[in-house]
């Protein structure tokens, strides 16, 4: 039919449209899937920007902000600082395409306990940093515990 419009011919019920508890608190859980990139987006790149950050991390580019007075994108041209901040979401990327099989096999409840205890593992590793290898592998299983947490609450 031309225009785009349905006609129900069918003669079943119509759904009456209205926004119950459940429906209003599914989307609420899955808009959270994204307020953890976002999150992440403000936290990482406050935390690259600070001084003590970056003169312990990555101290090139921390000589190089000191230095360079032109704009921000010849201060952090970094490969490492942006394998830093990357990581994260292409690892998120990844586990969501394994999240999908590990929740048909063993079900929602421990995928998401899967996805919790990994992201736990890496806050703790990124709290307890010393090196940039540690920083890392750190954000690499935060990703795994937003990629699965995104695949599996959505």
């Amino acid at each position: 039919m031309a225009g785009g419009a349905m006609v129900n011919t069918a003669g079943g019920k119509d759904y009456p449209g209205k926004l119950t508890l459940f429906v209003f608190f599914t989307c609420v859980v899955a808009a959270t899937g994204g307020l953890i990139f976002g999150y992440d987006i403000g936290i990482s790149g406050g935390v690259t920007s600070m001084d003590p950050f970056l003169e312990k991390f990555f101290p090139q580019v921390f000589h190089k902000k000191k230095e360079v007075k032109t704009n921000q994108y010849c201060k952090y041209d970094n490969q490492l600082l942006q394998t830093f901040t990357s990581s994260l979401y292409l690892a998120a990327l990844v586990a969501s395409f394994f999240a999908a099989t590990v929740t048909r096999v063993m079900g929602r409840k421990w995928s998401m306990f899967g996805g919790g205890l990994t992201f736990l593992i890496g806050a703790a590793l990124n709290g307890a940093a010393e090196n940039v290898a540690m920083l890392i592998i750190g954000r690499i299983l935060l990703g795994v515990g937003v990629g699965f947490a995104n695949q599996v609450y959505c």
